[in-house]
């Protein structure tokens, strides 16, 4: 009977102990895992609002659409250059979809008038002096506009817009032998691209802007590799000639901008 009290008494005491023992682990485990919030939850809210707010931001203060009207100039380098000269003004017609402060996609339109002089005679045309060939180009394109981001800069860089352009082009090209009408019209195209930089002030804000924008311009021309233009080996009466018409074209541009 001493023995089973002595058991009775032991196991009083030692269940509490060992119920406190038990609890204890599983109380800080819950402590430990317990969370104010979902952590991505909580990213994904964050970076809601923050577009939320940008957005709203863009269409308050933003530009959505422009359009551009402007006159400038085309010029070439290489034997292309040496041979034309240039008829300004070059014609700019475009428009512009703002996808936010620093970006836009750009639809366009230029035409340009260039003249080679050949006044001596030439592989290609050896019985006669071709005299004045009329070039007209004609490049439609598609482009993209990057604005710098110039908070951290002075009022006069910011208030000038300063922006990269990458273009994609296609050069429509015509060449007519105004001295000599039984040759007929030369016609073809090429694929180019155009890439520069520009600046834009504004002179009544979101509603109106003068831009001026220069670009190099490499153009796959079609009679790029002619050898009609060469001299003639040999030939008294062949003084000069061109070896090919390669070369890239350089622009400047003004525009007066539109802006909704």
């Amino acid at each position: 009977m001493t023995h089973f009290l002595r058991l009775v008494l032991l196991l009083t005491l030692a269940l509490p102990t060992a119920g406190f023992s038990q609890e204890t682990p599983d109380e800080l485990m819950d402590d430990d895992l317990t969370i104010d919030g979902d952590i991505f939850n909580d990213f994904n809210e964050d970076l809601e609002a923050t577009q939320v707010l940008e957005d709203e931001r863009f269409y308050r203060y933003g530009r959505f659409f422009q359009a551009m009207v402007g006159l400038g100039l085309t010029t070439f380098t290489g034997n292309r250059g040496a041979a034309y000269t240039d008829n300004p003004p070059t014609f700019h017609v475009s428009v512009a979809f703002f996808l936010g402060f620093q970006s836009a996609i750009i639809l366009g339109v230029e035409y340009s008038k260039h003249t080679a002089f050949i006044d001596t005679r030439v592989n290609q045309y050896r019985d006669e002096i071709i005299g004045a060939i009329e070039t007209n180009f004609l490049r439609p394109f598609v482009g993209f506009r990057y604005y710098m981001d110039t908070t951290d800069l002075g009022t006069a860089i910011t208030y000038s817009n300063p922006h990269f352009i990458a273009r994609m082009e296609y050069w429509y090209q015509t060449n007519k032998f105004v001295e000599r009408r039984t040759i007929p019209d030369q016609k073809g195209g090429g694929i180019g691209i155009g890439v520069g930089g520009g600046l834009e002030f504004p002179i009544e804000i979101k509603k109106s802007y003068v831009s001026v924008e220069a670009l190099y311009h490499q153009v796959n021309f079609f009679d790029k590799f002619t050898a009609d233009y060469q001299q003639i080996p040999n030939d008294p009466e062949s003084e000069f000639g061109f070896d090919d018409l390669t070369g890239a074209a350089l622009s400047l541009i003004l525009t007066y901008n539109f802006t909704w």
